[in-house]
């Protein structure tokens, strides 16, 4: 499968069906599952051929699978995208910091997008702070809006604008 975006460490391709396993394993791993949401291999089967969304494995350049990112709304009309979900399985290595930059470049360099967002478990700090050195800026809580159990969780929005990442360079 060709490659989408390539950094010094890490390839960015498109998600296929023989990956799903890996994702779901991914997602569900004791290190990811209680900062992101849970998909079904449905859901994750579907998004594969949806146009507004990018469905991506991160690997190493040997082939070794280390992730996935889903990003959505590539359609868009405000030109608002999303980075949905985040699954990195190689933690404390700087893959996630590395991939996060680049996509938000390649998002940037090759897309009409304006504004580029995500949300965060407002727990999750070690991810708030790598948002924050990619240019993302906390823009507000969605107060107790995610059901846990017995429990709610806040999530953090965060984003950076065309104009913040022009800055950037």
């Amino acid at each position: 499968m060709p490659v989408l975006i390539e950094s010094a460490r890490l390839i960015l391709r498109r998600t296929e069906e023989r990956d799903l396993a890996f994702v779901a394993e991914a997602e569900s791993s004791p290190e990811n599952k209680p900062f992101i949401g849970q998909w079904s291999l449905d859901e994750h089967h579907e998004a594969l051929t949806d146009p507004d969304l990018l469905h991506l494995i991160v690997q190493e350049p040997g082939g070794e699978r280390i992730g996935y990112v889903i990003v959505t709304g590539l359609r868009d009309p405000n030109l608002s995208v999303c980075i949905k979900r985040i699954a990195i399985e190689a933690k404390g290595k700087g893959y996630g910091s590395e991939m996060l930059r680049s996509l938000r470049d390649w998002l940037f360099q090759n897309t009409g997008v304006h504004r580029l967002w995500l949300d965060v478990k407002t727990h999750n700090a070690r991810a708030q702070h790598v948002y924050e050195r990619a240019g993302f800026r906390a823009e507000g809580i969605l107060r107790e809006c995610i059901k846990v159990q017995d429990t709610f969780e806040s999530l953090q929005i965060m984003s950076i604008l065309r104009e913040e990442y022009e800055r950037l360079l």
